[in-house]
């Protein structure tokens, strides 16, 4: 009779997906701890006529907290987007790795990637999770919503060769095709980890879970950070307790555009617009440590 081992080996991913959560609801979800988080949140309000930088401390509890990993792929079409991303993931996983061990839960989103992963355990708890109906539609991509947010503050819809993407400050642009989209490798998945780029299986972990306090970080704060069906903007229509982590994103943004600022600067522009007209921001330490109250 073959062993336990055997049998795995053997077994088809969906089968090994279902045996390693388990068929009830109790293994699938991520233990309620009480864990709490200091978070000091950075927005910008319009006074008169001017921007005013509002700094606030909030305590989040760790069991209503998400953190949506967003496109984090392990190889990018424009090369230094790809460099930046590898300087960024080590520190990324760092911060989440803390935050997961506070209870916090853990959604990695790399779009496009879903084949990937179809039948381990992360994706299988995404596409297990209960259906809950939004309360606004979920949009496959939110764009700038002049009704609600001023003028986009930098060009990054420049496309310098056919094919590649736009805002790309490589010298010489090129298409890449069928790039790698795994998650990066320096970014762990493990435990009750879950694996979407759907955002109605996003709102279903999410609203099952019980987390209303949304972490976005990855890349590009400027494009899909903000307008995927999981990002920024359809958190805040949806109702959700929304913020960016500013030192853990990245931009899609070439100086040789308007307004020919350096790409560091073009980051910090479209940071500051999104803490004026969408959600405040955070720093990644403050998902690192629990405080006593």
């Amino acid at each position: 009779m073959p062993n336990r081992r055997e049998i795995l080996k053997t077994a088809p991913a969906g089968f090994l997906a279902a045996t390693l959560i388990g068929n009830d609801s109790h293994s699938a979800t991520i233990p309620k701890v009480s864990d709490r988080f200091r978070v000091h949140t950075r927005s910008r309000v319009q006074k008169r006529e001017r921007v005013i930088v509002e700094n606030n401390a909030e305590q989040w509890k760790a069991s209503e907290t998400a953190i949506i990993v967003c496109d984090m792929w392990q190889e990018h079409p424009c090369k230094l987007a790809q460099y930046r991303a590898d300087r960024m993931a080590p520190r990324m996983n760092e911060v989440i790795s803390w935050a997961r061990d506070h209870g916090v839960a853990i959604v990695h989103a790399p779009s496009g990637g879903m084949s990937h992963y179809e039948g381990t355990p992360y994706r299988e708890r995404m596409k297990r999770s209960d259906f809950h109906q939004p309360p606004v539609p979920i949009k496959s991509w939110c764009y700038h919503n002049p009704e609600r947010e001023g003028q986009w503050p930098i060009v990054d819809d420049v496309r310098l060769a056919d094919g590649a993407v736009t805002g790309c400050d490589d010298p010489h642009p090129k298409a890449h095709k069928n790039h790698d989209r795994h998650q990066n490798g320096h970014i762990k998945i493990i435990g009750y980890d879950g694996i979407s780029d759907n955002g109605q299986e996003i709102y279903n972990f999410l609203t099952q879970e019980g987390r209303h306090n949304i972490v976005l970080m990855g890349v590009h704060t400027n494009m899909c950070v903000l307008g995927r069906p999981f990002g920024i903007r359809q958190q805040r229509y949806l109702g959700k307790n929304v913020v960016l982590c500013r030192d853990l994103t990245d931009v899609l943004y070439d100086p040789r555009d308007p307004p020919h600022v350096s790409h560091a600067r073009g980051l910090e522009l479209v940071i500051e617009h999104i803490e004026q007209y969408w959600c405040a921001s955070i720093l990644g330490r403050d998902l690192m440590t629990a405080v006593n109250t």
